[in-house]
């Protein structure tokens, strides 16, 4: 099992900005696609439902909701 960190987190300019953030620590098993880690990092920040654009960068995954100035990150929990 994989431990994932999951940070939602208001943006400025594009960029994350971190006045205020949510966090939270998800599992995923080694075979995990991006759609289910998706499901569960959306649901552990009380964002479900919300649609937008998500960039898989391999070691992170980066989604951005659509009309929202927010992002979230999903990364490998490294504890």
């Amino acid at each position: 099992m994989l431990m994932l960190s999951v940070e939602y987190t208001d943006t400025y300019g594009g960029e994350s900005n971190y006045s205020w953030v949510r966090r939270a620590t998800i599992q995923a098993d080694d075979r995990r696609s991006t759609a289910t880690v998706m499901r569960r990092a959306k649901r552990a920040v009380g964002i479900s439902g919300l649609r937008g654009k998500t960039y898989d960068y391999g070691d992170m995954i980066e989604f951005r909701p659509y009309g929202m100035a927010t992002v979230m990150f999903v990364t490998v929990d490294g504890r």
